[in-house]
């Protein structure tokens, strides 16, 4: 790994939390990720699940977790298991954990060989009522593939069917959504990253570079800090482009007087930035595109004022909504009469505004956590208005990664370049 892993008494607390939550009598198992193909022999990058990472650090594939806190044998209660590693695997693998490197990691004492697995689960099993199991419950999840927990659930009830079931994602929901401090701390170097990179975009952005330099340039900045690279699949969008939400081909050339729409966060130790900054191709925006970067501005700055413990996120994205609709109507978009005659479901400003304002963040980038119940301290959001004017040929979004606190908010981007007449002094710097 490239990153600096935070203190097993993290993953110690984190796993406290859980077993609180748990019924009496109760074991739980979280399994590690697949590796997933590719083509012929190929994979993909390994990419630890996060439940399994949140409670105990390990980011290595054939990883298994067992939590049983009521057990009669106090070495049963946290045990975790490892693929056992020979010299054929170091050769053409490399290092994996030593059984003292994944209790230094974990704080679990008890490290096994994933070959012992099925006779301890035997044994905890036999003494518990309750087995809680994990699988993907985000609400936007595609799962297309069978997953390693799906096809232990399908093993676990046909080796145990007299046990009570249960689900652990509500739990691991709940938990994750508020952040613990080490994490916050993760999440302000993965946004630091991202500022690296954004401050090198705006030195290297000119009229004739392409999309694909430009996340050429991110990606350097990025793993040269310790990242991976890239939270999620970058946006690089000039011109029009900038209009398809998830525009992800990155290869056309920036035009002198085009805006340039930028969706892009580094990873930290599994943690994840998602910013976006609209900038101009030619280091100045023209007068619309000021006036339009303006509005969303102050769209961007509303919303997260807005964003306080006891509220909820729906309710948040409504009154936004009509924020957003005030400065549509100053800037002509829309008028009175397009709103009297709104669709209730689909209001006048999402024509110009059709999505979303705020997300959890974390572990995932659309992270895991509650959209029904109110705001707590501690909890992540992005905040991410944007105007899309496919007839004038650009769009803008604006993004920053706030955290939630008992009088406010804390932003983890504040130092990134948002102010239009900071960045157009950045890009002209050299000149």
């Amino acid at each position: 790994m490239k990153y600096n892993p935070l203190p097993k008494e993290l993953y110690i607390r984190n796993r406290a939390k859980f077993a609180s939550k748990l019924a009496k009598n109760s074991v739980a198992i979280f399994n590690s990720n697949d590796v997933m193909p590719t083509n012929a022999d190929g994979t993909m990058k390994f990419r630890q699940n996060n439940d399994l990472f949140y409670l105990s650090g390990i980011d290595q594939e054939e990883s298994i977790l067992l939590i049983a806190p009521d057990c009669p044998n106090p070495a049963m209660r946290e045990v975790l298991f490892l693929r056992e590693t020979n010299e054929h695997i170091a050769i053409w693998e490399g290092h994996k954990y030593t059984k003292e490197e994944a209790e230094q990691t974990s704080g679990i004492k008890n490290i096994q060989w994933l070959s012992g697995f099925d006779q301890i689960l035997n044994t905890v099993v036999s003494l518990s009522e309750h087995i809680y199991l994990n699988t993907n419950e985000h609400l936007r999840a595609g799962i297309v593939v069978e997953t390693q927990d799906a096809r232990f659930i399908k093993s676990c009830k046909e080796r145990f069917p007299l046990h009570t079931y249960h689900r652990s994602a509500p739990i691991m929901h709940e938990l994750r959504a508020v952040k613990e401090q080490e994490e916050i701390d993760q999440l302000q170097i993965a946004c630091d990253i991202t500022e690296k990179g954004f401050r090198r975009i705006l030195a290297f952005v000119k009229p004739g570079v392409t999309e694909y330099e430009i996340e050429a340039e991110y990606v350097h900045e990025f793993v040269r800090n310790r990242s991976k690279g890239f939270a999620y699949e970058p946006i690089i969008a000039s011109g029009a482009s900038a209009c398809v939400l998830h525009y992800l081909e990155n290869n056309k050339a920036c035009n002198a007087g085009e805006l340039l729409l930028m969706d892009v966060g580094a990873e930290y130790g599994n943690y994840n930035a998602d910013m976006t900054r609209t900038i101009p191709v030619s280091g100045r925006f023209s007068a619309r595109q000021r006036a339009v970067y303006e509005a969303v501005l102050r769209v961007h700055r509303e919303a997260s004022d807005m964003l306080r413990p006891g509220i909820n996120i729906q309710d948040y994205h409504q009154e936004v909504g009509l924020i957003m609709q005030s400065e549509l109507v100053g800037l002509g978009l829309i008028d009175h009469t397009d709103i009297q005659n709104q669709d209730p479901n689909w209001p006048a400003f999402k024509k110009y505004f059709m999505h979303g304002t705020s997300h959890h963040l974390g572990l995932d980038v659309h992270d895991v956590g509650t959209m029904h119940f109110p705001i707590q301290p501690g909890m992540v959001f992005t905040v991410e208005p944007g105007i899309y004017i496919p007839a004038e040929g650009f769009g803008i979004r604006l993004e920053n990664n706030i955290v939630i606190q008992e009088n406010g908010y804390f932003d983890l981007m504040r130092n990134i370049p948002i102010e239009a007449e900071e960045i157009e002094e950045l890009m002209n710097k050299g000149i």
